[in-house]
């Protein structure tokens, strides 16, 4: 399994951008596909976008599809999301998660996750 960490979470402006960063460790992050998840506060976790293994695929929620984009540097072990034109209902904990099975956008495929990081989007 890898051990994923995130960060780049913080506080911006509704119509503001962020970039979550997701540093792994451990063996063979290249054959992972990693994905990114937010859970609000009283909502259920929610799939935002995930990365094949080489980055060639990707896949978006329709709630950040055009404004969100992850990449992936599998030289660097390291998965990011591009946030663009944040609203106030993006204000949530964002997960990254490795799945070595591929690139599904249901959580229950993903057996590795960080401990969050916190985006606040204030109107």
């Amino acid at each position: 399994q890898v051990q994923l960490v995130e960060s780049g979470g913080g506080l911006v402006q509704a119509g503001g951008s962020l970039r979550l960063s997701c540093a792994a460790s451990g063996r063979a992050f290249n054959n992972y596909a990693m994905g990114w998840f937010r859970q609000a506060p009283g909502k259920e976790r929610e799939f935002l976008a995930v990365i094949g293994s080489r980055g060639t695929y990707t896949y978006y929620a329709d709630s950040v599809k055009g404004r969100f984009t992850i990449s992936r540097d599998n030289a660097k072990n390291m998965v990011y999301l591009q946030m663009n034109s944040l609203k106030p209902e993006d204000m949530a904990v964002y997960y990254c998660a490795a799945s070595s099975i591929g690139p599904f956008y249901t959580s229950d495929y993903y057996k590795s996750w960080g401990q969050g990081t916190l985006v606040t989007v204030s109107s």
